[in-house]
């Protein structure tokens, strides 16, 4: 391998798509010299085995900080898919069609009902849809569907292609990326920042971010800085080939998720499993995603099955993201644990983050 520079003015470490936004964000911001090391390939774990949803409404039980954090980061997304189209071509492939939530059981009846009340009295977009007018807007559905909840503005986009439009971004705003390299420890002087430990070597920096998921508890550092503590939670996926699109919308259940692409496929999830970082799909994994697909939608019963792979998501002690400038450490900032929301909170985190280096 080349030798790497010895020195920048920030470091990322982590080069997935919290990583890849805030160095992107940073050099649109006047940034210069800006460095992101990754111990394995761009975009290579969480971001890439992702479903691509951005659906806050969906998932949400609550109006919390996180939740309005969420909703403001998913309402970038128009605006942040323009602009990486524009820098570098690469569509990637925002779908605006919006999510259907099924309830299929009584007891889901009475959940997605308590989930539209709250949400109507909060003022945001959600219709509550008889069985037959869900069926309308997706005729593949279970017959068992007894209602549903339309999300407008709870979308999806291809995260493959994004981190494709993101790595190209980078390169092209002339961030440094090293890939291949562990960042073993911080540099810690009195209480200041002043450089990192790679497996290549020494890079001086008075500021470094760390976006490395699920591998952010191996970074080494001397006290008074504390390493978030992230577990990886492994998430399988089913990948199916639906041609024609059996749905347009992705659809939702309390059990199970499908989310279909233009070009025909049809990918299904997911699973929650405390497996260590034993990132491997499982009979049992598998098994489980079909038969909760198949009970949204039987009609894919018929259809191939073409791929399956599974991510380790990056999961805090307390579920949350861990963002923001460090107390103790001068020049320190975190941003990590975004668990299963990584691709919906890129926009927001790349902004905040950056917005919080320059401005200190």
């Amino acid at each position: 391998m080349a030798s790497i520079k010895g020195s920048a003015n920030v470091v990322i470490i982590g080069g997935g798509v919290i990583g890849l936004t805030i160095a992107r964000a940073l050099a649109l911001r006047g940034v210069r010299d800006v460095c992101l090391v990754e111990r394995a390939g761009l975009g290579s774990e969480a971001s890439f085995a992702a479903g691509g949803m951005l659906s806050p409404q969906v998932e949400a039980d609550a109006q919390d900080d996180f939740f309005t954090f969420a909703c403001q980061s998913r309402d970038l997304y128009p605006s942040f898919a323009a602009a990486l189209h524009e820098e570098t071509g690469i569509d990637i492939e925002l779908d605006a069609t919006g999510t259907l939530y099924l309830a299929l059981t009584e007891h889901d009846q009475q959940e997605i009902e308590k989930r539209y009340h709250w949400q109507r009295s909060a003022g945001l977009p959600v219709e509550l849809l008889s069985a037959t007018a869900a069926r309308e807007l997706e005729p593949s559905i279970s017959d068992s569907t007894r209602g549903a909840l339309l999300f407008p503005n709870d979308i999806q986009v291809e995260n493959r292609r994004l981190l494709s439009a993101l790595a190209n971004s980078v390169n092209k705003l002339g961030v440094d990326v090293v890939t291949q390299t562990n960042v073993d420890s911080l540099i810690i002087e009195g209480n200041s920042v002043r450089g990192v430990q790679t497996s290549r070597g020494r890079i001086e920096c008075p500021v470094t971010v760390i976006a490395a998921g699920s591998w952010t508890s191996f970074i080494k550092s001397s006290s008074p800085c504390k390493i978030p503590e992230i577990e990886p939670v492994r998430g399988q996926m089913v990948c199916l080939e639906a041609k024609p699109q059996l749905t347009r919308h992705v659809i939702y259940s309390p059990r199970g998720y499908v989310v279909p692409r233009r070009d025909g496929r049809l990918l299904a999830g997911s699973t929650s499993e405390h497996a260590g970082f034993a990132k491997y799909i499982t009979a049992g994994g598998i098994s489980t995603i079909l038969q909760n697909a198949l009970e949204i939608t039987p009609a894919i019963a018929n259809l191939p099955i073409v791929d399956a792979w599974a991510g380790l998501r990056p999961k805090p002690a307390d579920g949350l993201p861990v963002l923001g400038r460090c107390d103790e450490i001068d020049g320190l900032f975190y941003a990590t644990g975004h668990y299963r929301n990584g691709i919906l909170l890129a926009p927001l985190t790349g902004e905040l983050i950056s917005e919080a280096i320059v401005s200190r």
